[in-house]
């Protein structure tokens, strides 16, 4: 899949770009957040529909790593990869064409969080 490589290297991109969060902490959180997020949903549906890998929930480790939030910032970003996680737990049970392009959307929109992230936050 070439949309996959591409997310890939996109939300490495993220992971390892040095960023300088305290000038721009309030507009740089909301797109982190919600980059954690896409994470969770993308880990739950590709795991639905047959990936069976930890690669998302990798991802979100590393983006861990790398920020090294406080624990209160850390506990914001795990709860918001963890809604993103159950939000598609509670709906789907099985991989249907919905699920699919469900998929589609979130790969789509990580790639644009990770591109924004990099270009306005990066060092």
């Amino acid at each position: 899949m070439q949309k996959s490589l591409l997310v890939s290297v996109l939300l490495l991109a993220v992971v390892a770009a040095p960023l300088s969060l305290r000038a721009n902490e309030v507009s740089y959180e909301a797109p982190l957040l919600r980059l954690a997020e896409t994470l969770g949903s993308v880990h739950y549906l590709r795991n639905l529909c047959g990936e069976k890998s930890e690669t998302w929930r990798g991802r979100m480790e590393e983006l861990l790593a790398t920020e090294d939030p406080s624990p209160a910032r850390r506990e914001k970003l795990v709860a918001s990869f963890n809604r993103g996680y159950r939000a598609f737990a509670g709906t789907y049970e099985n991989c249907t064409d919905q699920a699919l392009r469900a998929i589609d959307h979130y790969m789509t929109e990580g790639a644009r969080l990770s591109t924004e992230i990099v270009q306005r936050y990066g060092n």
